[in-house]
């Protein structure tokens, strides 16, 4: 008895039957992917980069508000990016940021396809680098070779803002509604008999209806005009900037709280000769560091070294604050 063995190109053609069904299978779907996967492919490639750091503690493990984390729009075939991060401070910010948008848009754009449009960063939380890195080139140097050129992309800047004015006041209303519809509920179960008690809106409605003219209405409608004009105020009032604009090109993708500023303005001031210690306020218009310097300098050298060693970061500013020296002995 014979036995017919099969011919290789008898196989070949079952397997490219077998790939075009699979092929024609795949047609009949698609590809879902959430933002919160892109947040944490986000996340990952953030700590990939030196200089990054986790910081977590309290309450932030229980509200999300641990760094770094990253809020993702997605559209049709692209992704929109703020991502908000902790760093190893006195760094290289500009380098810093270039590596950020070139590793964490590789890995986006790797892993899910999709190129990223517009990446804004967001420096939340700094960490103090160990004494043995504490120069202000570390952890960064000029050479830049790792970072490859990332393709020039417009971007809208979204400038990070204070919580609206008119939160407590949508607070209040969003209470009273609640409230309103506890009071009609229990109407309603009154008018069908579920239990016998004393109306409450019919009660008031009668009650305003005999009501006339008393002295007490004036100043009610004083602080009910008062009241709407505050709300009124609070719902157009613009929210307040939270954050400095840090310019690396034309546009501002990064930004400073004015803490991590004033941070970073008293590690560079530390490293100036002759000063013992630093300490930096920040406001709007004003950056004033104020030094304790040592017998062996005088105050003018040391107001001169400090501006040298300062300058260079308030100059990465979008608008550069007026900078203030002063020194104690």
């Amino acid at each position: 008895m014979a036995v017919a063995e099969p011919s290789p190109s008898g196989s070949a053609a079952g397997v490219d039957e077998a790939a075009a069904d699979y092929d024609a299978s795949g047609l009949r779907g698609e590809l879902v992917i959430k933002e919160r996967a892109i947040v944490k492919i986000a996340v990952a490639a953030a700590l990939q980069v030196p200089g990054v750091v986790r910081q977590s503690g309290g309450l932030s493990r229980l509200t999300g508000r641990e760094l770094p984390r990253a809020d993702v729009s997605t559209g049709a075939d692209a992704v929109a990016i703020n991502l908000y991060i902790a760093m190893r401070w006195p760094c290289r910010l500009d380098i810093l940021s270039r590596r950020l948008r070139s590793e964490v848009s590789r890995r986006i754009e790797d892993l899910t396809g999709m190129p990223v449009c517009e990446l804004n960063i967001v420096v939340a939380g700094t960490e103090a680098a160990p004494d043995e890195d504490s120069s202000p080139d570390t952890p960064y140097q000029d050479d830049d070779s790792r970072a490859p050129d990332a393709p020039i992309v417009p971007l809208r800047p979204r400038t990070p803002r204070a919580t609206p004015a008119a939160v407590p006041a949508a607070i209040i209303i969003a209470v009273a509604a609640l409230g309103l519809a506890l009071v009609s509920a229990r109407e309603l179960l009154i008018m069908r008999g579920t239990f016998a008690n004393a109306p409450w809106i019919r009660n008031t409605v009668e009650w305003l209806g005999r009501l006339h003219w008393s002295e007490w209405i004036v100043p009610a409608a004083v602080s009910a005009i008062v009241l709407g004009v505050v709300f009124i105020v609070a719902a157009v009032k613009p929210r307040p900037r939270t954050h400095l604009p840090l310019r690396v090109g034309d546009t501002p993708i990064v930004w400073f709280r004015p803490t991590d500023l004033a941070r970073h303005c008293s590690s560079h001031a530390r490293t100036a000769p002759g000063v013992q210690s630093a300490h930096t306020t920040v406001d709007r218009r004003h950056v004033t560091v104020r030094v304790v310097r040592s017998e062996a300098f005088s105050a003018g050298d040391v107001a001169i070294s400090v501006r040298e060693a300062v300058e260079p970061t308030l100059s990465l500013l979008g608008t550069a604050p007026e900078l203030r020296v002063q020194v104690k002995p």
